[in-house]
């Protein structure tokens, strides 16, 4: 199989870590590797495949599904964006009218608006 393109930079990854847990030093289990884990997570966000669909790369979907339910159950989701909310990377959304195009059927049907009333209304 081919490599998965990956999103998170390092600098990203260093300000998410401390927010996850697993780390060396927390109680219980440490992450098996949260990095790829969360990677996985943006993978799927960013394709919008189901887990089934899940590169190898990852591991097994059915662990992923398992680790990401239970980091929702217990609030870790909300606490990493809560986290990565305090300085945000606007790389991605900056928008301007060079890249912005309407296609032609955008600007509406001929003869401009015309409000219709619903058959239940008329009814009435």
């Amino acid at each position: 199989m081919s490599e998965v393109r990956l999103s998170l930079r390092d600098d990203q990854w260093e300000r998410m870590a401390p927010n996850l847990p697993g780390k060396s030093g927390d109680p219980g289990r440490s992450g098996a590797d949260n990095r790829l884990f969360v990677e996985a997570v943006l993978w799927l966000a960013r394709t919008g495949s189901p887990w089934r669909d899940l590169p190898s790369v990852f591991g097994n979907s059915n662990s992923v599904f398992v680790r990401f339910s239970r980091w929702s159950k217990s609030g870790v989701w909300d606490r990493l964006f809560a986290a990565m909310r305090e300085a945000p990377d606007f790389e991605y959304i900056m928008i301007d009218s060079t890249i912005v195009r309407a296609h032609q059927h955008a600007a509406g049907k001929k003869g401009g608006l015309r409000l219709v009333r619903s058959d239940a209304r008329a009814a009435a």
